[in-house]
């Protein structure tokens, strides 16, 4: 019998921010589809089960601690965030309500990205072995607009610039960023413009928030109004550049913002589409038996169902590629 993919998640994911475009109740709603029962996939002949994953598949993190948290953001942000005293400049570029409720919900979150990381590329026990080439989700994270000194656009830490430092630190230097939210990121561009150990490519709509985008690896900036065929064609184009910085961990941010009825996004991709860019990636990643660590990203469609049905797309594409490979390996 294959190993089983974890999935990283915390139910307190859910926080009230008052009336906002962010509906943070998708991650709940996403883990609950993720468990209930669903149909056979029986077109590539690996059935699912009972759901996409079991409860024994989740893995519940600890917060992100200050000093990890410091490994990518200044101490004295670190200390306002911390202690409430952000500026109103500060909270008008966050655009979310400040409470210790929501300072520890994003800890949790970062800790989120780097326990998955960890999973991904066996350095965490979870009780089973895991497969030559590691894969994890985490339902959460991929909050890419965090900068070292302050936050910007619903992400008050960055988890996935956190979790690459962390596995820096643990001999894993070579990290591969592919992000494919509808906006560009710029804070994870900005974090690592100085590490050439870090590949960051970003392909996002150009014409749209942040207005100021800091030069990655690799950019490609889409027109507005951009639907499967030709994003899907960039990103079998941009990938081989990926995988040729031979990276040992690809984090793959899988925002469900480029959706054609996104509220905060102009591309139109359809939900077969973005299932069709998941596949890619992962299977490219995997190809190259290399780790990967799935995050969600932004997602804000007029109907939070859209968001979510997206969202689980893309760890069902990711459960199935995993069991897949790990169907072949002897148990």
């Amino acid at each position: 019998m294959g190993v089983a993919l974890k999935v990283v998640y915390s139910p307190r994911y859910q926080i009230d921010i008052g009336p906002h475009v962010f509906p943070t109740l998708k991650y709940r709603l996403v883990h609950d589809q993720l468990l209930a029962p669903r149909p056979a996939r029986s077109e590539d002949g690996h059935a699912l089960g009972a759901g996409v994953i079991r409860p024994a598949d989740i893995v519940e993190p600890d917060a992100a601690s200050w000093d990890e948290l410091a490994l990518v953001h200044t101490r004295e942000y670190l200390g306002r965030m911390r202690d409430g005293t952000l500026s109103a400049q500060e909270l008008a570029e966050l655009e979310l309500p400040w409470s210790p409720e929501m300072v520890d919900t994003f800890r949790i979150m970062v800790g989120g990205t780097v326990t998955a990381a960890k999973i991904a590329c066996g350095l965490e026990a979870t009780g089973t072995p895991h497969s030559a080439s590691g894969m994890a989700c985490h339902i959460g994270g991929g909050l890419h607009h965090a900068f070292p000194n302050h936050g910007e656009g619903f992400c008050p830490f960055n988890d996935v610039a956190v979790a690459v430092r962390v596995l820096q630190a643990l001999g894993i230097e070579r990290i591969g960023i592919v992000d494919l939210d509808v906006h560009h990121g710029n804070g994870t561009s900005f974090v690592f413009e100085s590490d050439a150990r870090v590949f960051t490519f970003s392909m996002h709509q150009q014409h749209n928030y942040p207005m100021w985008k800091p030069r990655g690896s690799l950019d490609i900036g889409l027109p507005d109004g951009v639907s499967d065929a030709t994003f899907l064609r960039e990103l079998d184009r941009a990938l081989p550049a990926v995988m040729a910085s031979d990276p040992q961990c690809v984090f793959y941010l899988a925002g469900a913002d480029p959706y054609e009825d996104d509220q905060l996004g102009g591309l139109r991709l359809t939900c077969e589409g973005l299932r069709r860019r998941d596949q890619i990636v992962i299977e490219s990643v995997k190809a190259a038996g290399v780790p990967l660590v799935v995050t969600l990203a932004g997602g804000y469609a007029r109907r939070v169902e859209d968001t979510v049905a997206i969202h689980v797309a893309t760890i069902e594409e990711a459960a199935i590629a995993f069991r897949r490979g790990s169907d072949r390996t002897p148990s």
